[in-house]
């Protein structure tokens, strides 16, 4: 089966240069160098990933990511020169899988993108159709969609996954690393405080006060766990 990539950047000479390496390797490659139609281009063409600069000439890349996110889940790792910590944290919050700084070593994009393709195709097959309920919460495993009290919340696909590991092991406290490594699909080279800033945005849409969490609580200086007491 083709994997279909979009790359989406600035610089051509960079883009030709990482194209012609990816085709390598038998993915189909695709190239754009401004934002112009790109939900379009990304609707028609059904791509399997999306590798983003951050600086575009026609666009802020944490609002394209957001505005992709709104309609799509496709997985997107950001290749950038941007190396803040900021950057990073506000890209993971937009949705993004990977966050690469540029100049990199080819290899490791590539292994970046295999990761991220493995975690996806073994989220797409490694569920049943089943409907679970824990305490206030239904979760549907194949639609990936999660409800708390009849309401549905909105998670990103990170959120679901990394909720999905803490609520099917309630109890059982996770340190981050290990989170990072099974909701991200591979030993992670970035920054653990990714972790905390997923857990903080799936408090914000699942707790009546975020600031006191009564699901996803904090075993300090270890990591997280679901609470499996009777609230």
């Amino acid at each position: 089966m083709e994997t279909k990539i979009l790359i989406l950047d600035g610089d051509k000479s960079f883009v030709k240069g990482l194209k012609y390496s990816l085709e390598q390797d038998g993915y189909i490659i695709d190239e754009m160098y401004n934002t112009k139609d790109i939900l379009e281009k990304i609707t028609q063409n059904n791509y399997n990933l999306i590798l983003l600069d951050l600086i575009l000439p026609d666009s802020n890349g944490l609002t394209l990511c957001q505005t992709i996110r709104n309609s799509s889940q496709v997985p997107i790792i950001v290749i950038t020169k941007k190396d803040e910590d900021i950057s990073k944290i506000l890209a993971f919050e937009h949705g993004v899988d990977d966050y690469l700084i540029k100049p990199f070593n080819n290899l490791e994009l590539k292994a970046r993108i295999k990761a991220v393709l493995r975690r996806v195709k073994h989220k797409s097959l490694g569920f049943d159709n089943q409907v679970i309920q824990i305490q206030d919460f239904t979760i549907n495993t194949l639609g990936r969609k999660v409800s708390i009290k009849n309401e549905d919340i909105n998670l990103t696909g990170k959120e679901f996954d990394l909720f999905y590991v803490l609520i099917s092991n309630p109890g059982k406290v996770f340190k981050r690393e290990e989170l990072l490594e099974l909701v991200w699909g591979y030993a992670y080279y970035g920054d653990l405080r990714t972790v905390d800033v997923h857990i903080r945005r799936i408090r914000e849409k699942i707790e009546k006060d975020s600031s006191d969490a009564r699901y996803i609580m904090t075993k300090w200086g270890v990591g997280y766990y679901f609470n499996n007491s009777k609230i």
